[in-house]
């Protein structure tokens, strides 16, 4: 990935810890590594294909000095967030804040800060079957495009398919979409149970009836697993309501497990 640099930026605001530092405020110094692709900014010569380092230099420091943090560590979290939703080529940023004069009374340089954060591309598997299931499915994908750590990307059709795990109930509506997340794996997690419980998810009987059902099963291309959640997602190679939606919006991605695309996955398991 290319990269607009940014070094040396001073600042002067009032962040730290002790109120005269908020008070009085103290020189920030600010490095950024801004990873976009700046091909077609090379071969147009157009500044709209990049990013004007001035502008940005002028969004840090009107960020910085208009918000008051205690932890530099909640000042680059901010301005990551804050530069990654307002910059639309940004795909991802490391960050370092300098702190030249803290006040720690032994001779100091400086201390700082560095962080990178970016967009991730997650797919989430959407499912209802009790109540009005197109009403659900309608609004968590509503939810997710609303929320400013996500931005939706693409949103397969509506399939209606047989109930899974053998529990004796109605057909499910199912979908898939995919979107780009400034979450982490977990806090998305978070974020999609809070969607459940809005449209009154229980979780009484495993695999079965539910108002809505939202599942991670990819992000990125990473592979873990841990006590609250796997990913890739397991069951993916035996869902066809999994498969046949991944296989309209995104035919070619390959699971990093098992190193076959959606449509492969999907004409292997019709033929099982």
């Amino acid at each position: 990935m290319d990269e607009i640099r940014i070094k040396q930026l001073e600042v002067f605001a009032h962040h730290g810890v002790f109120p005269e530092e908020n008070r009085l405020g103290q020189k920030f110094v600010i490095n950024a590594a801004l990873r976009t692709s700046l091909r077609r900014a090379g071969l147009t010569d157009d500044l709209t294909q990049s990013m004007d380092y001035g502008a940005v230099c002028a969004e840090i420091q009107a960020f910085l000095t208009q918000n008051t943090f205690q932890l530099l560590e909640t000042a680059a979290e901010k301005l990551c967030a804050h530069l990654l939703q307002t910059l639309p080529l940004l795909d991802s940023i490391v960050l370092e804040i300098e702190k030249p004069w803290a006040p720690i009374g032994l001779p100091l340089k400086t201390a700082s800060v560095c962080i990178e954060r970016g967009w991730h591309t997650a797919y989430i598997a959407l499912g209802s079957n009790i109540g009005d299931s197109k009403g659900y499915l309608d609004g968590a994908v509503q939810a997710l495009s609303n929320d400013e750590t996500m931005r939706m990307d693409r949103v397969s059709d509506y399939i209606v398919t047989k109930p899974y795990g053998g529990i004796e109930q109605d057909d499910f509506l199912n979908a898939v979409l995919c979107l780009k997340t400034l979450l982490s794996p977990h806090e998305l997690l978070e974020r999609l149970h809070e969607i459940e419980q809005a449209a009154h998810r229980t979780r009484e009987i495993h695999w079965g009836p539910r108002t809505l059902d939202l599942d991670i099963l990819f992000y990125d291309e990473e592979i873990f697993s841990d006590e609250v959640l796997t990913i890739p997602h397991p069951e993916i190679p035996k869902r066809d309501f999994v498969l046949r939606p991944m296989a309209q919006i995104a035919p070619h991605f390959v699971h990093p497990v098992y190193h076959r695309t959606m449509t492969q996955l999907w004409e292997q398991l019709k033929n099982a």
